[in-house]
C-alpha cells in the first residue's frame, strides 16, 4: 500500500433495474475524516449506508459525496379504482337525474372530479436492492478516487524524501563541524590570554577547564543522534500500510525541535546557518505532509 494525498476525484456511473446511478467523490486536506453527502431526498435512509462505507475506505479528508439517480420506468406508483366509492356516486348521480328530471347524461368527466374515486399509491423503495445497484456505481468512484489519491501520494512521497536527502547531508555537515567549534573556541581563548597577558605563560590546567565548559555547553552530539533517527523514522514510515499523516506531523514535530536545539546550542556562526537551511526543508515538508492521508 502506497501513502495516500488527501486530494482527490473520482466518478463512478451503473445503470441497472431501471435505474442509473452518477456518484462523483471530491476530497481536500481535513484533520479528520469529514464525510457531506448530497442525494436525492427518497434516497435519505441510505445515507447511514453509505457513509459507513466511505469511512471504511477512507481515513482522513472532507470528502463530498454527490448521489444521482436516474428512473427508466415508473415503477413507483400504483393506481386504482375504488369501484364501491364510484357506484356510490354513480347512485347518486342517478337519483339526482330522476328526482329533478335531468336530461344530461353522467359521463366519465363528471368522475373526473371526484379524487377520492381514483386511488393512488406510491410503492415501498427496495432500499435493499437500490444500495446493492448504487454501491456499484460507489464502488466504482472509490478506485479512481483511490487511485488518484495514491498517485498524488506517490509524488508527495518523493519530494518528502529528496528533501529528507538535503537534511541528511546538511545534519552530516553539522556533524563534522561541531569538534571544530570547541577547537576553534580553544585557539581564540588561548589567543586573547596571549594578547593581553604577553610576557605570561598560559595556564594549561585552566585553559583546558575553560574549553571543556564550554565543549559541555555546546555539545549536540545526542541532538544530532536523535535528529538522523527521526529522519529514518520518516523515511521508514512513507513505506507503512497504515494511513501515516498524523505520524509524519509528530515526527516532524520532534526534528524541529532537535533542531532548534542544535542552533541555539552550537554557538557556530557555520552551524547556524545550516540550521537555517535544515528549518526551511522541514518547513516545505510540513506543508506536503499536510496533504498526505
Amino acid at each position: 500500500m502506497m501513502i495516500k494525498s488527501m486530494t482527490g476525484y473520482g466518478r463512478g456511473e451503473v445503470e441497472e433495474n431501471n435505474r442509473k446511478f452518477v456518484i462523483e467523490l471530491k476530497s481536500v486536506n481535513n484533520r479528520y475524516l469529514d464525510v457531506n453527502i448530497r442525494l436525492p431526498k427518497q434516497l435519505l435512509a441510505l445515507e447511514d449506508n453509505i457513509r459507513k462505507y466511505i469511512s471504511s475506505k477512507i481515513s482522513r479528508g472532507k470528502v463530498d459525496v454527490f448521489i444521482n439517480q436516474e428512473k427508466f420506468a415508473d415503477n413507483d406508483i400504483k393506481i386504482s379504482l375504488d369501484e364501491k366509492v364510484a357506484q356510490y356516486y354513480y347512485n347518486v348521480f342517478m337519483q339526482l337525474k330522476e328526482k329533478f328530471n335531468l336530461s344530461e347524461e353522467i359521463g366519465l368527466s363528471l368522475f373526473t372530479k371526484f379524487s377520492d374515486i381514483i386511488i393512488v399509491e406510491k410503492n415501498e423503495e427496495d432500499y435493499e436492492s437500490i444500495w446493492e445497484t448504487m454501491k456499484k456505481a460507489l464502488d466504482q468512484a472509490l478506485s479512481v478516487f483511490i487511485d488518484m489519491r495514491i498517485r498524488e501520494g506517490l509524488k508527495l512521497k518523493q519530494d518528502i524524501l529528496e528533501k529528507c536527502n538535503i537534511i541528511s547531508q546538511k545534519v552530516d555537515e553539522i556533524e563534522r563541524r561541531s569538534p571544530m567549534v570547541v577547537e576553534e573556541y580553544k585557539e581564540k581563548i588561548r589567543e586573547r590570554i596571549s594578547e593581553f597577558l604577553k610576557d605570561v605563560e598560559v595556564d594549561e590546567t585552566r585553559l583546558l577547564n575553560e574549553v571543556a565548559f564550554f565543549a559541555d555547553k555546546v555539545n549536540i552530539n545526542e541532538e544530532i543522534i536523535r535528529l538522523k533517527s527521526h529522519i529514518e523514522q520518516l523515511k521508514n514510515t512513507l513505506e507503512s500500510e497504515e494511513a501515516v499523516g498524523r505520524k509524519l506531523d509528530f515526527l516532524l514535530q520532534e526534528m524541529n525541535r532537535e533542531t532548534n536545539t542544535i542552533g541555539s546550542k552550537a554557538n557556530d556562526l557555520v552551524i547556524s546557518n545550516l540550521v537555517i537551511d535544515i528549518k526551511s526543508e522541514l518547513e516545505k515538508i510540513r506543508e506536503q505532509i499536510q496533504n498526505i492521508e
